[in-house]
């Protein structure tokens, strides 16, 4: 457990606390997943990569962590889109589950303790429903149920805002049955022409959306919760219905922090159906590695909005290519099997820089501190292999501590755990693709100016590296081979 007191900002309280737990060591937390009805875009995964490095920091701090992540599987948009293409609504969700389960594998992330699916938790949306009922806080018009908005007084309880301010200017489906038009559905009936329903006290229907998260939460974690995780477009409605719903049914607070993580823009627009610059998971890593998706995600802090374009994948990719050139030096040194002796003054320096990541991650999840932290570390290592003081054996100590520490917390954050040498490779190639040059063109200039330096012409040697250089080619000569990589 780390000596710095672990602190989250919840959305309700507006600041950030000291992070206590329902029970002591125990993380009960849940995160809304996606409505499985097509690809997933990469807006879907910036809270799926966010809250697996919260999962994982919260492992690695000490705490044993339930850590929930649902389907929703039965929903209008679903419907539609089976009915557009002529299959089922369960086959539907089916194939759009194991295609993002196909992603979220691709880059690599940790399983959650469960993926509980919406239509797997019917009768216990039944049984909450029918409480509601006798509690008055929801009411039956003619086969579909309504939670009544009014009779919860806190209401508005995470946003901050009064019924009244909350609809204010959004579009609220009209419907003549609800008694108030900021009441929500708890049961829909099921439509003549709809074949998709499930038997219940008030006959054939399907369950609303809010209600499912909650039905959820109530059966794989209780009625009180830790960490209620999200997107900030899920604030109004989805997340304070839930709220009024359960803690209608049960009298306990729902979740101890709500979390929310800022949306992504594309080149400065934000993303969205409307605008057409929907960027699929699946298409993005046809383009590039997984892991320069995370690192945009966890360069920049979860409250804050994130760019996505040309100019920060770019930056992603070279500073990815920073730490995996130092990566691979490192991996040589360990290969000359040498003897280690450690080194002092590097010794400090890791348990300096593990303080001050740790005292980032446990301020409200600061990964783009963290990060700087890191890279800071990269900068000291790279000029300590350089420093021709240090001994072979403090050298390969140092190459051995180093790897260790990118294992350790690169395995929290779910980065720099590619083998380094083929995966700078890979990056070199994405960074000679954008300067609009070939490995085969590099090597061709790499190679004469090795023969002009074995004929002891340093002139035409000298020019190629200048050239080589202008082209943004930094080389490495060594006594048997010169080495070149993409300068970052």
């Amino acid at each position: 457990m780390s000596s710095s007191p672990l602190k989250i900002y919840s959305s309700h309280t507006g600041r950030k606390t000291t992070f206590k737990t329902i029970h002591p060591g125990q993380v009960k937390m849940y995160c809304c997943g996606p409505t499985v009805y097509d690809f997933l875009h990469i807006g879907n995964f910036r809270g799926a990569v966010f809250y697996n490095f919260m999962r994982n920091w919260l492992e690695f701090s000490g705490y044993q962590v339930n850590y929930v992540y649902n389907f929703t599987d039965v929903d209008d948009k679903i419907l539609a889109r089976a009915e557009r293409e002529k299959t089922s609504p369960k086959a539907l969700a089916d194939k759009y589950i194991v295609e993002f389960q196909k992603d979220y594998k691709a880059l690599k992330l940790k399983p959650h303790t469960h993926n509980p699916r919406a239509t797997e938790t019917i009768p216990e949306m039944i049984a909450l429903i029918e409480k509601l009922l006798e509690q008055k806080k929801a009411y039956l018009v003619e086969g579909d149920v309504f939670f009544s908005v009014k009779s919860f007084s806190e209401y508005g309880y995470l946003s901050g805002r009064k019924t009244e301010e909350l609809i204010s200017g959004i579009r609220v489906e009209p419907n003549k049955k609800k008694r108030d038009p900021s009441d929500f559905t708890l049961w829909k009936k099921t439509k003549p022409e709809e074949n998709w329903h499930w038997e219940s006290p008030w006959g054939p229907g399907r369950p609303g959306w809010h209600l499912e998260c909650t039905a959820m939460i109530h059966k794989y974690l209780g009625e009180e919760i830790d960490i209620h995780g999200g997107g900030t477009d899920l604030i109004f409605p989805h997340h304070e219905n839930e709220i009024a719903q359960s803690e209608s049914f049960s009298g306990k607070t729902y979740a101890r922090y709500w979390v929310h993580n800022n949306m992504i823009d594309m080149g400065g627009d934000k993303m969205s159906k409307s605008t057409g610059n929907i960027i699929p998971m699946r298409e993005f890593l046809k383009q590039y590695p997984g892991e320069i998706f995370k690192y945009l995600m966890l360069s920049s802090h979860y409250r804050s909005r994130v760019t996505v374009s040309q100019n920060t994948i770019h930056q992603a990719i070279s500073a990815l290519a920073r730490i995996y050139s130092s990566l691979s030096k490192a991996v040589r040194f360990l290969k000359k099997d040498t003897p280690q002796t450690s080194h002092k003054e590097f010794e400090a320096l890791l348990t300096k820089t593990k303080e001050e990541i740790e005292e980032a991650f446990n301020d409200d999840f600061a990964t783009p501190r963290g990060l700087a932290v890191i890279f800071n570390l990269v900068k000291k290592f790279n000029a300590l292999i350089a420093n021709t003081q240090a001994t072979k054996e403090e050298m390969s100590w140092c190459a051995a501590e180093f790897v260790k520490f990118f294992k350790s917390y690169g395995d929290i954050l779910s980065l720099f755990q590619e083998e380094p040498e083929i995966f700078l490779k890979s990056l070199d190639d994405l960074l000679l693709k954008q300067k609009d040059l070939s490995r085969e063109q590099v090597d061709l200039l790499v190679n004469e100016r090795t023969e002009a330096r074995a004929k002891k012409d340093f002139k035409t040697a000298d020019r190629l590296r200048d050239k080589l250089t202008a082209l943004g080619i930094e080389l490495q000569d060594a006594p048997q081979v010169t080495t070149w990589e993409v300068s970052k």
